[in-house]
């Protein structure tokens, strides 16, 4: 059975930083591509990186590129999100995900994915 379990989330200052991490069990991490989404308030989800499966190439939207780095530790099966010089913006529900064509839904802008972590609060706020 496949579970992602996330962790990390919290309160920061803007500016801070955060680190969020993502356990997965029931498949190894070079079987999907794996990623990070998240869920602002009566905003629709967007994807803020992806790992992808064939070749480890990373891909992340304007908006957080330069302040947020993806990486995976495959002898932990964990995958992570580190999250440098968090903004307000930045405040949503973060959810990492895992499907064989990830970085494909998020090229495409589609929130799309066959597992999904249960989610973690994210607030930038002084």
């Amino acid at each position: 059975q496949v579970q992602l379990v996330e962790s990390g989330g919290g309160l920061v200052q803007p500016g801070g930083s955060l680190r969020l991490s993502c356990a997965a069990s029931g498949f190894t991490l070079d079987d999907y591509a794996i990623g990070w989404f998240r869920q602002a308030p009566g905003k629709e989800r967007e994807g803020v990186s992806c790992i992808s499966k064939s070749d480890d190439n990373t891909w992340y939207p304007d908006s957080v590129k330069g302040r947020f780095t993806i990486s995976k530790d495959n002898a932990k099966n964990t995958f992570y999100l580190q999250m440098n010089s968090l903004k307000p913006e930045d405040t949503a529900v973060y959810y990492c995900a895992a499907d064989p064509n990830l970085c494909v839904h998020f090229a495409y802008g589609k929130s799309w994915s066959d597992y999904w972590g249960q989610g973690t609060q994210v607030t930038v706020s002084s």
